[in-house]
């Protein structure tokens, strides 16, 4: 394969790059050009608020080909079009094979809840410690034990426990805090999420597992639960503070995940007419907030 490198301006990056997905480009990227110098500039926002700019002043366009006359071809075409005007050629390359599949694999480790709970990838044996293990693969759905605020529902299941209670999941992405309360002494489980591969997800994982949970879309949520479980960001939390609330049973737990340190406050102000929210744990600038509605 050869890949087809260009420096583009910010208004150029797009038909730039529609024109090399017309040309065949099996796959096209862009990069801050000013990456790692003092011109470098940040376009990431905080979750859920848009980002400062929607690109950067200059970007490095790269597109992979099969072939490397391809490539010479796409270059060839776009620099006699107006829209390539300002933008500059800087190279076509050989790219090394790769096994993909390997390297991609290599990125994930088993991770460790406490002691004796770990995630594992199907690819990785158990560590000998491992008394309980979810076996997960990174897959389209959110929640693979790595992020923060996963690893921290995760402690609070296995810390606190479950007790033999009902569970609902609510935003349950790949599943498994759901699959996590299932292997925690859950006697019932329900994950529910608005996105249908969510759903699935869910479903593929908790079977993998060898562990019951109903997985659907929200309207399944019925009646109360020993535990309530959202692991969503403080946009959405804050807007279903009363269904999540209402979700909790008499003496139940809610725990909350998603949340910036400095949106805590927000949180307890949004939950305070249904409960009293604090913050249980912390970790690299996310917090855990829990309450007993």
């Amino acid at each position: 394969m050869f890949e087809l490198r260009l420096l583009c301006p910010e208004e150029r990056v797009e038909p730039v790059s529609e024109a090399l997905e017309a040309l065949d480009a099996l796959s096209i990227s862009v990069e801050d050009a000013d990456a790692q110098t003092d011109a470098e500039q940040a376009l990431f926002g905080e979750p859920g608020l848009p980002p400062p700019k929607e690109g950067w002043q200059r970007s490095r366009v790269i597109a992979l080909f099969d072939a490397e006359d391809a490539a010479k071809e796409a270059a060839r075409i776009l620099s006699v079009q107006d829209f390539f005007e300002g933008c500059e050629l800087q190279g076509i390359a050989a790219v090394a094979d790769e096994d993909w599949v390997r390297l991609t694999q290599s990125q994930f480790a088993p991770v460790p809840v406490t002691d004796d709970f770990w995630i594992v990838p199907t690819w990785h044996e158990p560590p000998a410690q491992a008394k309980k293990v979810i076996r997960l693969d990174p897959g389209l759905a959110f929640g693979t034990g790595t992020h923060p605020t996963t690893r921290m529902c995760l402690r609070w299941i296995a810390r606190q426990g479950v007790g033999g209670g009902r569970v609902l999941d609510y935003g349950c992405g790949s599943g498994i805090l759901a699959i996590a309360a299932a292997l925690h002494g859950a006697r019932e489980v329900d994950a529910v999420d608005i996105d249908p591969a969510a759903v699935q997800a869910t479903t593929a994982n908790a079977q993998a597992n060898g562990v019951a949970v109903r997985a659907a879309l929200p309207d399944a949520a019925q009646g109360a639960y020993d535990l309530v479980l959202a692991n969503i960001l403080a946009m959405p939390l804050k807007v279903l503070a009363p269904l999540l609330c209402a979700h909790v049973a008499p003496g139940g737990a809610l725990v909350l995940a998603g949340i910036l340190e400095r949106q805590a406050g927000e949180l307890k102000d949004a939950y305070a007419p249904h409960a009293r929210l604090e913050v249980s744990d912390a970790e690299d600038g996310w917090v855990l907030m829990t309450a007993r509605p």
